[in-house]
């Protein structure tokens, strides 16, 4: 088609048409004329309009949508790589996570996504993915021994649980060893501790205690006694077992139990 039978067909004159064509002009041609172009071209109803509205539309705002559209686009993937990772680590859907990760894709599609000037500061795209928390269970009693210089389980395990709603690094978890915190805890049960978490009179937690850098996982009541010297009562919950009375120097560390999960047996 020549630019002369288009501009007979939308009625306009061919060196209006040659301007928009060869960009000599600013602005895009009216809705009306655009319709008319677009019936002749055979093109979509209204994709030259559009295209238009987008022409005419300030840089920055459309800036921000090119960004935004980047951001979703980046999204989804991350969605589908986190989606298939939490399906299991066997097979193909676990292999995916495993290959974004080792392959640094992973970590691109992050810094994408909190690479831009806008993002709230100190609030990266991690924070919106559920945190991943060592479990320790393949240590003697079930509890970890091994401590870094901060006083926090070191952070290397052979398995980890995902926990959405917590955002502290230093978490760790640990499996329930024994019956002295049933009937709340069962045997088997995964609890999670938080450092970062502050530990009041009443609450369930990890205790590390000196010198000998044994732990356990009791309920703990902060008391004094007839000396006027501070004490740390760890209660079992199960009133088969007595509780242990120390003072406050013997409690190396104090971890707070945030949250506790319990596979399904099926049975009873």
């Amino acid at each position: 088609m020549t630019l002369q039978h288009l501009a007979d067909l939308v009625h306009c004159a061919k060196s209006y048409l040659s301007a928009i064509e060869n960009e000599r002009r600013a602005n895009p041609p009216g809705t009306d004329l655009l319709r008319r172009i677009e019936e002749a071209l055979g093109f979509e109803s209204g994709r030259l309009v559009e295209a238009a509205s987008w022409q005419t539309t300030p840089e920055p705002i459309r800036e921000e949508v090119l960004r935004l559209e980047d951001d979703r686009r980046v999204a989804r993937r991350l969605a589908q790589l986190i989606t298939a990772g939490s399906l299991g680590r066997s097979g193909r859907v676990g292999r995916d996570l495993d290959r974004a990760y080792h392959s640094g894709e992973l970590r691109r599609l992050i810094d994408r996504l909190t690479r831009h000037s806008g993002d709230p500061p100190g609030q990266p795209i991690e924070a919106a993915l559920p945190l991943e928390v060592p479990l320790i269970n393949k240590v003697a009693a079930g509890y970890p021994r091994e401590f870094t210089d901060l006083g926090y389980p070191a952070q290397v395990a052979d398995e980890y649980v995902r926990c959405p709603d917590l955002n502290d690094p230093d978490a760790f978890a640990a499996r329930v060893v024994g019956d002295s915190m049933a009937p709340v805890y069962q045997e088997g049960d995964i609890v999670v501790f938080s450092p970062a978490r502050d530990v009041n009179s009443g609450m369930d937690c990890f205790a590390r205690l000196e010198p000998d850098h044994e732990t356990t996982f009791k309920r703990v009541y902060f008391e004094t006694d007839q000396g006027g010297r501070e004490m740390i009562r760890l209660q079992p919950i199960n009133s088969a077992y007595p509780p242990r009375l120390l003072p406050r120097e013997d409690v190396a560390g104090l971890y707070a139990a945030v949250s506790v999960t319990r596979p399904i047996t099926g049975e009873g």
